[in-house]
C-alpha cells in the first residue's frame, strides 16, 4: 500500500518514524487538523502522556468520519511545550504505530490557547 522512504544514503531516523512516506496514486488524503486533549466534557487530563492518548483518539475520530484509522496515517506533526514530555508522547506514539512508522516531526513550542494542554498532534491520512 504505502511505500515508506529510508533512503541508505542519509543517518536514519533517530525513533520509530520513516523518513518520507509515498502514497500510490487513486489514495484518498484525509487532514487533520491540530487535536489537543480535551474531551466533550471539557476535562484536561494532566499528564502528557494521557494528553497524548486523547490527541490520537481524537484524530482517530476524525479519521473514522472518512472511514479511515490510525494505521492509514502517513505522517503525523506532534508539538509539545517542554523537553520533559517529549518520552511520554513517543512512547504512546510508539504504542499505536508499528513499524515502518509514518514520517513524523516532534517539535517543542511555547504553548497553546489554554495553558493546560501540553500536546497537540495533526495528522495525514491516506485511504
Amino acid at each position: 500500500m504505502f511505500k515508506f522512504l529510508t533512503p541508505k544514503s542519509i543517518k536514519p531516523p533517530f525513533a520509530r518514524y520513516s523518513h518520507g512516506v509515498e502514497v500510490p496514486a487513486g489514495k484518498r488524503l484525509v487532514l487533520c487538523s491540530g487535536q489537543v486533549a480535551i474531551t466533550l466534557d471539557d476535562q484536561i487530563p494532566e499528564d502528557a502522556g494521557a494528553q497524548a492518548e486523547l490527541c490520537f483518539r481524537n484524530i482517530a475520530a476524525v479519521l473514522g468520519e472518512a472511514g479511515l484509522g490510525l494505521g492509514d496515517i502517513v505522517r503525523i506533526n506532534a508539538y509539545v511545550t517542554d523537553r520533559a514530555h517529549l518520552r511520554p508522547y513517543m512512547d504512546v506514539r510508539d504504542r499505536l504505530f508499528s513499524s515502518p512508522a509514518p514520517a513524523s516531526t516532534l517539535m517543542i513550542v511555547s504553548g497553546f490557547a489554554r495553558p493546560e494542554f501540553k500536546v497537540e498532534v495533526e495528522a495525514i491520512a491516506a485511504g
